[in-house]
């Protein structure tokens, strides 16, 4: 069966992830995205990867800051992701009314997030209709809680809870 760009898109959406808010400063403004394409790469040094659409306007903060925050989302932050997502198009400034802090880049970090990885960015890869943007993580942290996962188009907690 030959690949098109839809059954490719449906392939892909069986593979379930985790949910999480890529965010970045430029000139004192925080900019954020929701994004499903993040790994670690390696331990030592501690990096990860994020990919973001070319054409999204976080991934041009991204290239012209060097830096990035990812915010692993938890079960409870389905609105956040949806938010950063942009699926409610009238909130112009998604960060108004969250508690956001930062860490050594000036990344927001999101409040209550599962985990969260400070970077700066060390290699940049242009590939297809993504750029892959590589971090080292300078700063991060973590509290318990269960993840947000997004699998077949569809958000919610789907991990069993003990």
């Amino acid at each position: 069966m030959s690949v098109t760009s839809t059954t490719f898109k449906e392939a892909m959406s069986r593979w379930s992830s985790g949910v999480t808010v890529v965010t970045s400063v430029l000139d004192g403004t925080w900019k954020g995205t929701t994004a499903s394409s993040f790994t670690s790469v390696s331990a030592e040094p501690p990096l990860v990867l994020i990919c973001l659409a070319r054409k999204l306007y976080t991934r041009e903060v991204l290239a012209q800051s060097g830096v990035f925050a990812v915010n692993i989302l938890s079960d409870e932050q389905l609105e956040i992701g949806k938010l950063f997502a942009g699926m409610y198009p009238d909130i112009e400034d998604r960060f108004e009314g969250k508690d956001c802090f930062t860490a050594e880049t000036g990344s927001p970090i999101i409040p209550d997030s599962l985990a969260w990885v400070d970077c700066e960015i060390v290699s940049t890869y242009e590939e297809g209709d993504h750029t892959i943007f590589v971090g080292k993580v300078l700063q991060s942290d973590i509290q318990d809680g269960q993840p947000l996962l997004y699998h077949h188009r569809q958000w919610g907690e789907f991990s069993k809870k003990e």
